[in-house]
């Protein structure tokens, strides 16, 4: 009798079990299709001809046109914004991976004088800051004005990701750097010949979470840059899908629907993005993982 209780209840709870993850499955399921279909529906929008309504796009177009990538990749805005965002994304992202590592790396050292102190200052500021008028008028009085750095500095650190560094240094075994100091090796050399190679998933995560942040930012430089031909991608594409306006040859008398460019100036400023996380996949989720658990 008891046996068979006990065999009752570990199919119980093995049917309980399949349930559960059944549920999981069609709950992200469901959320994939809601991430991916918009996607796909400005893909189909952007290559389907101007005579078709935005309204009756299927995920595979009717007629396939090229003509509103023609139109938006003549336009000088969208390559000067795209060069823009493409020097912003790879300046922020060098200086911000190289200022956060030499803070990170002292900060996970348990013989660092005042260490707790330091680190509360850090997580301090991830929850009070100065607002947006007195970095306003800081910027101005720095003059940084209409330049790359203003776009640059203000953002240079992200304490979350300093954090999250920080624990994943203080993951990696204390004999290799003892092993180096009896070698001669200075903390300098250590960090950067020792300590970066084993540390690939975080450097390869937090350049992730970094390029995505300032390929896709734009409320900063709509403050700080007035200059139209020093705006980023994402202005550009924000004007655009906004006013629905873009400077066309005259003479053109191609038909391209105003839906049809807004979803191609969206792909063009989505894709490139994209197609960057294939190659660091492979180390973005153990980064996490690793820099998340270790307190």
């Amino acid at each position: 009798m008891v046996r068979g209780a006990y065999m009752r209840n570990r199919i119980d709870i093995h049917v309980s079990d399949k349930f559960f993850t059944g549920v999981l499955y069609v709950v992200m399921i469901l959320f994939c299709i809601t991430t991916v279909y918009p996607f796909f529906y400005l893909l189909s929008l952007s290559l389907s001809s101007a005579n078709v309504s935005y309204t009756q796009i299927n995920i595979i177009p009717f007629e396939i046109t090229f003509e509103a990538y023609r139109r938006v990749l003549r336009d000088e805005y969208v390559w000067l914004g795209f060069w823009n965002t493409l020097l912003r994304t790879v300046l922020g992202t060098l200086t911000t991976l190289f200022v956060t590592l030499l803070m990170a790396y002292p900060l996970s050292k348990r013989h660092l004088p005042h260490r707790a102190f330091w680190t509360g200052l850090v997580v301090f500021t991830m929850y009070f800051h100065g607002g947006l008028i007195p970095t306003y008028l800081l910027i101005k009085k720095l003059d940084m004005f209409n330049s790359i750095w203003v776009l640059v500095l203000p953002c240079l650190i992200n304490t979350f990701h300093l954090i999250i560094v920080r624990n994943f240094f203080m993951s990696i075994p204390d004999s290799l750097e003892e092993s180096a100091h009896i070698d001669g090796a200075n903390d300098v050399v250590i960090l950067f010949l020792i300590i970066l190679p084993v540390s690939l998933p975080i450097v390869a995560t937090l350049a992730m979470w970094t390029a995505v942040w300032h390929w896709n930012a734009w409320f900063d430089a709509l403050l700080y840059v007035p200059d139209v031909k020093k705006q980023v991608l994402q202005n550009v594409m924000r004007r655009l899908v906004l006013d629905g306006v873009m400077e066309v040859n005259a003479t053109d008398d191609t038909l391209v629907n105003p839906e049809n460019i807004k979803a191609a100036t969206i792909m063009v400023a989505t894709v490139p993005i994209i197609l960057v996380y294939p190659f660091i996949q492979k180390y973005f989720v153990k980064g996490v993982m690793v820099g998340s658990v270790k307190g």
